[in-house]
């Protein structure tokens, strides 16, 4: 069947959907040999696909569903040396990269995949995936933190989306909480950040859920591919 050429670029782990039209348009793809630089190009799946003279391998998709542990960076690889969540997936036969990031000592719910136009598409701020985290933090939250974070707290001049709280357990005596927090917003150092803008310090930070999927039956270091089904899902919600 016939399908978009950037689509297949995509798929193929080379690129994201919208950096594959900028290869096309740049001159950067031939199709059995002659550039291509029109974006409505549709191929077949016995068309031959070069990116910059190298042949795409048209991989089969998979997508996991990872329990990052903390002290593991959510990158393909690190210049410091540092352990990478790809390292978790050595045994795979497939050319894996985190979808988002977590930071490096926050652990939890990370998809893993070579998909790349799924990737994109959960990733881009108009589709709104939620995602829930637990945060243990410095300090009491008031009726006016909490008041503001659901409401939105402003980060570098930029007012956050409406969060989603819940206080989980509070211990008065080492002045903590446990609090959930549920968010659709994806920036740098989201969570921690939001906090910290009503003076609360994350002292432990972990993702228990990304849409519907949980890390129901797992463990720190452990993950499962996702079925048929739950791509499905994350695709229709991503739509």
């Amino acid at each position: 069947m016939a399908e978009r050429l950037q689509k297949v670029i995509a798929q193929a782990g080379v690129a994201s959907r919208r950096k594959a039209e900028k290869m096309i348009t740049a001159g950067q793809v031939t199709v059995n040999g002659k550039k291509i630089t029109e974006l409505g190009t549709k191929v077949e799946p016995s068309d031959k696909i070069e990116v910059n003279g190298v042949p795409i391998e048209k991989e089969t998709l998979h997508t996991y569903l990872f329990y990052k542990p903390r002290g593991v960076i959510s990158s393909v690889k690190d210049d410091k040396g540092r352990k990478t969540v790809v390292d978790f997936f050595e045994d795979v036969p497939y050319r894996l990269y985190p979808v988002g990031r977590l930071d490096y000592d926050t652990s939890g719910l990370l998809l893993m995949t070579n998909d790349g136009e799924l990737a994109n598409k959960l990733m881009h701020p108009r589709n709104e995936v939620p995602k829930v985290y637990v945060a243990k933090i410095k300090g009491l939250l008031s009726p006016e933190d909490i008041r503001s974070l659901t409401h939105g707290v402003r980060i570098d001049g930029r007012k956050s989306a409406p969060a989603k709280l819940k206080i989980l357990k509070t211990d008065e005596k080492k002045n903590t909480q446990i609090v959930q927090l549920t968010i659709h917003e994806g920036h740098y150092h989201q969570v921690k950040r939001m906090f910290e803008a009503v003076h609360h310090f994350v002292e432990k930070l972990s993702r228990e859920k990304y849409a519907f999927l949980t890390l129901k039956s797992l463990t720190s270091g452990e993950y499962r591919e996702l079925t048929h089904e739950e791509v499905f899902r994350l695709n229709h919600l991503a739509d």
